[in-house]
């Protein structure tokens, strides 16, 4: 299973992505997660920017997304919301078909952010009818380094966590998976 897991943050020492990159190390060898970073790189959304070919950061990203069996999305809360960045890329694919069928659910890095998470679970609830509430797996990792993100997902009950929460995904993936009668 391809999953992408996409960090709403433009930090460079940012937890989420620190997380993400935690997670994509813990794996089994059946599935592969990528992490996307690049958040800050897509240019402002505009409906005019539309036609194709689009630009090439945000279809680098479409790419990725259509490629993946399922996302995964880990981002920060700014003044009690979506980061400018993360919602800015959702909304490059509010009209595509990449994000619209495809598995979404949430892990996050703090024990605060609650207002963004519902307002995250709202818009993706709105934008892909694969958006699972229901698997979410989240941490207080403030003010810890990438470094002690990395280690401390190397302890045994986080790591399992982490293998846990991949099985739950890879479930709902397989779930979601459209018949074949209804194609």
């Amino acid at each position: 299973m391809r999953l992408l897991a996409i960090s709403g943050s433009g930090r460079r020492a940012s937890t989420n992505t620190a997380m993400l990159r935690a997670l994509s190390s813990a794996v089994q060898p059946d599935h592969q997660v990528t992490v996307y970073d690049r958040i800050g790189d897509l240019p402002i959304f505009s409906p005019d920017l539309e036609a194709k070919p689009l630009p090439r950061t945000v279809q680098d990203l479409a790419d990725l997304i259509e490629r993946s069996d399922g996302l995964i999305i880990a981002s920060p809360e700014y003044v009690r919301g979506i980061p400018g960045g993360l919602k800015n890329a959702i909304d490059w694919f509010v009209s595509r078909k990449e994000i619209v069928d495809k598995p979404i659910v949430l892990m996050h890095a703090s024990h605060r952010g609650d207002d963004m998470l519902a307002q995250l679970r709202m818009v993706l609830s709105t934008v892909s009818s694969r958006f699972s509430e229901a698997v979410f797996l989240r941490y207080g990792l403030m003010k810890m380094s990438p470094e002690e993100i990395a280690a401390f997902f190397e302890t045994g009950k986080p790591r399992a966590e982490l293998a846990r929460f991949i099985c739950r995904l890879a479930a709902h993936c397989s779930h979601c998976e459209p018949e074949a009668d209804s194609l």
